[in-house]
């Protein structure tokens, strides 16, 4: 099982309990390594796709395209332009002559039949190579237009995912600042981070309005152009999926002056002290917000707690894989697992930093395997090694749980229930009962081997306890 390993990478695995905890992270890919890792566009698109009224289109060839709505699934309380895919479509005539008239036309003519309120356009790969002034051209489009056209400088060969993300802070950064704030009160948040699969941004705005915070701007899950511009009126910008908002954050703080907490909305304890922790931020200018903060979440425990019990007499003691794309799910779902008395035996990241990768070990239990950037290869082993019953992640770990046998829940692109939240709890316990449970797994050749060898041993134990008579 050693060859699953690539030398270049051992110093990405750590075994807790081994050694002092170091593990590298945060660099590129190793190649040929077959990295569950995206692109740089794909990082921009995931960030900015979910704004439901601007126009996105893709500088680059039909297959850039692929990334569309419909990987995502981020809802929309509203319009709707956000589902629909636009390209360039560049072929190999724009290759050697430059594809910048072909961009032009494209925005002219889609502005003109969609009317959006701003368009992003995303540099690819090839425009990168063949050095397309995309800048130049929204600016042209942009006074003919009279709308904000953002280019989104997320050309291939410049890094991974995570450069991705940056691309899309600093297009959001651009509208940042642009509109009224005369109406937003100073008990007021920005949600970052969040992309309202499966409407779960929903789930946490009625958490605010309940405690009596007034949400300015959805950054970017149902998100709208208007309310982007006019977020830096906000008192508050609370950053879920660090990795791929943190550095809009920042930026806001240092020129806004918009201070930011790190938080997340899933798992119970998470949860809760997320909200708590905006209730303590904001109790200065109303003291009440803890006392209305507290009844919130005891009654939505009062709901959980006893449905959460029936589900974990099943569950308990059956193991599960983690690997996910940001971190910070990576630590909240380690804690849901241990409400439901299961062991994460195996966790990781796609983009994680040595910050996270340090809070990561101080959760894990001893024996657990952590891992960045890992590959099919390496995942197909240690879920085997370590006898998983339930592997968490997103569409391309899907196939490698089925195929080794082992019930797989989606924590990411795809998913249809809403797993954020208090609701998103229970919908998530739910979904792991029924995975992690399914008579189907008796039937895979590797729980058939096991259960025999299980028979054989205990065959072998009566055998030998009746010599001894």
């Amino acid at each position: 099982m050693e060859q699953a390993i690539f030398e270049e990478r051992r110093d990405q695995i750590h075994r807790k309990g081994e050694g002092p905890f170091e593990l590298a992270c945060n660099r590129d890919s190793l190649a040929g390594a077959v990295s569950q890792r995206a692109c740089v566009f794909c990082g921009s698109r995931v960030v900015l796709y979910p704004i439901a009224d601007a126009l996105h289109l893709v500088h680059g060839p039909i297959g850039c395209a692929v990334y569309t709505w419909d990987i995502r699934g981020a809802l929309s309380s509203g319009p709707e332009l956000h589902r629909l895919s636009f390209s360039t479509d560049l072929q190999e005539r724009d290759v050697i002559f430059g594809g910048e008239k072909k961009l032009k036309t494209a925005l002219l003519e889609l502005i003109t039949r969609h009317k959006p309120n701003a368009a992003f356009v995303y540099a690819t790969c090839i425009v990168g190579i063949i050095g397309d002034d995309v800048n130049a051209v929204c600016r042209d489009v942009a006074a003919t237009t009279g709308i904000p056209v953002i280019p989104v400088q997320s050309e291939g060969f410049k890094g991974n995912k995570r450069e991705g993300y940056a691309a899309a802070c600093k297009a959001l950064f651009t509208l940042a600042g642009t509109g009224d704030t005369s109406d937003i009160s100073p008990m007021s948040v920005n949600i970052l981070g969040d992309f309202n699969l499966a409407g779960e941004i929903w789930i946490i705005r009625e958490y605010f309005e309940k405690m009596g915070v007034q949400v300015v701007a959805n950054i970017t899950g149902d998100g709208r152009v208007a309310d982007v511009r006019r977020c830096h009126g906000a008192g508050l910008n609370i950053v879920q999926c660090s990795g791929s908002t943190m550095e809009l954050a920042k930026m806001m703080e240092e020129k806004f002056g918009t201070p930011f907490l790190r938080v997340s909305y899933l798992g119970i304890e998470d949860m809760a002290d997320s909200l708590y922790a905006v209730a303590d931020h904001f109790k200065h200018l109303d003291p009440g917000i803890v006392e209305r903060t507290q009844k919130l979440v005891r009654e939505e425990l009062g709901v959980l707690l006893p449905k959460l019990k029936e589900y974990r007499k099943d569950l308990e003691g059956k193991k599960a894989a983690v690997y996910v794309g940001g971190a910070f799910k990576a630590f909240s779902l380690i804690k849901a697992f241990r409400h439901l008395g299961m062991k994460v035996v195996l966790v990781g990241s796609q983009t994680g930093t040595k910050e996270d990768y340090e809070e990561l070990a101080s959760i894990c239990d001893p024996g657990t395997v952590i891992v960045d950037d890992s590959n099919p290869l390496e995942l197909s082993k240690f879920v085997k090694e370590l006898d998983v019953d339930l592997f968490v992640g997103g569409v391309k770990e899907r196939p490698i749980a089925h195929k080794l046998g082992v019930g797989f829940c989606d924590h990411n692109h795809e998913r249809k229930e809403a797993l954020e939240g208090f609701v998103g709890m229970l919908n998530f316990a739910k979904e792991v009962h029924a995975s992690a449970t399914s008579p189907i797994w008796r039937f895979v050749p590797r729980r058939e081997a096991m259960a025999k060898a299980i028979k054989e041993q205990e065959t072998a134990k009566r055998a030998a306890g009746g010599e001894g008579i």
